[in-house]
């Protein structure tokens, strides 16, 4: 081999090292990023604190060895899938996230624990169009509302598709379905119908049992509803347009409703989802002040988190928000194109982790 060729080769192995030296550096500094933001610190000692964040595939997948990283430089790297609209999120009993994805016309599954990544676009008798409202069920059948189809696709613990929900003679019932929440005791399927003004109840059949709401400002009426949730024995509705939350007896009955448009905290203009914590309190996502605001049941304003803008903790259209069993805070960011997550802690209670 001639003293040309070596150099040559040397070189490019040089390059090679120093391009995966800063590729490594580059992965360190927004590794930094993920660094606990000053706790909120709220009545009795509760806290919230900043976990991770993730936007894709390759945050699911451990990190690739010298060797592959050599051979990326020759072949190229890798291509991951990314999210690019993340809308709605909420976790299963196996400690997956899911994430319906309507940029991306599918759901996301990371697994972070067994670091494994799926991609569902659909099933054999139709693709996603705009894939909304994510929950899943006991066995962790995963339920996926598509709101220009008007109907709810239906997968197994596996992804693999098994059937739809409010379908007739191929098309779909609803509306605009939208939030859905699943009474795994009951076995009800609570399901919002953005168009219709209505939430609808249904079986693990798909059975509509009953429905109630209807389009207007008076209680137990609704404005274009979006979202909602179970807590106890409490249905909670983001009832969008009239800028309000409403609370129900899970067969419908009104019970109460806070909130009003505007344009500081404790108001809404553009309120996007809604979840509970352990104590029952009320997380809802505000578009227009890009934070989260929390309430207690009285609709009270407890404290409000985020900001806007792209760093750590902060938000651009926050979207969905689901709360696990072990407090953690999945917040759909949805124009950062991630998934931010966050702990509630109470008082003199530690902290549960990051999600590995």
């Amino acid at each position: 081999m001639s003293r040309i060729t070596s150099f040559i080769i040397s070189c490019g192995l040089l390059f090679a090292l120093v391009g995966l030296w800063q590729a490594a550096a580059g992965e360190a500094r927004l590794g930094r990023r993920n660094a606990n933001l000053d706790a909120p610190i709220l009545a009795d000692g509760r806290r919230i604190d900043f976990l991770r964040t993730f936007d894709s595939e390759k945050d699911v997948h451990p990190k690739r060895s010298i060797w592959n990283r050599l051979v990326d430089v020759v072949a190229g790297p890798p291509v991951f899938r990314s999210l690019i609209r993340p809308y709605s999120v909420t976790t299963d009993s196996r400690g997956r996230i899911l994430v319906t994805d309507p940029g991306a016309l599918g759901l996301h599954i990371f697994d972070f624990e067994r670091k494994k990544y799926s991609f569902l676009d659909g099933g054999p008798r139709g693709r996603f169009e705009s894939p909304i409202g994510v929950a899943v069920d006991a066995e962790d059948n995963i339920y996926v509302t598509d709101s220009r189809l008007g109907k709810v696709f239906v997968f197994d613990a596996r992804g693999k598709f098994r059937h739809f929900l409010g379908e007739r003679k191929g098309e779909g019932y609803f509306k605009r379905p939208t939030g859905i929440a699943i009474d795994p005791y009951q076995k009800r399927i609570y399901l919002c119908d953005t168009l219709y003004n209505k939430v609808f109840v249904l079986d693990e059949q798909g059975n509509i049992l009953y429905g109630f709401g209807g389009r207007g400002a008076a209680p137990g009426q609704f404005n274009y509803p979006t979202a909602l949730t179970l807590h106890g024995d409490t249905l909670i509705v983001l009832d969008t347009l009239n800028f309000r939350i409403q609370l129900f007896d899970r067969s419908g009955g009104f019970r109460t409703s806070f909130g009003t448009l505007g344009d500081r905290s404790g108001t809404f203009n553009r309120p996007k989802g809604v979840a509970t914590d352990s104590e029952g309190n009320i997380y809802v996502t505000e578009g227009l002040f890009e934070t989260v605001q929390i309430f207690n049941a009285a609709g009270q304003l407890l404290y409000y988190f985020g900001g806007s803008g792209n760093d750590t903790g902060e938000f651009q259209l926050p979207a969905g928000l689901w709360i696990d069993a072990r407090e953690r805070i999945y917040i759909a960011d949805s124009y950062n194109r991630r998934v931010q997550v966050f702990q509630f802690t109470r008082g003199n209670q530690p902290s549960a982790g990051s999600p590995r």
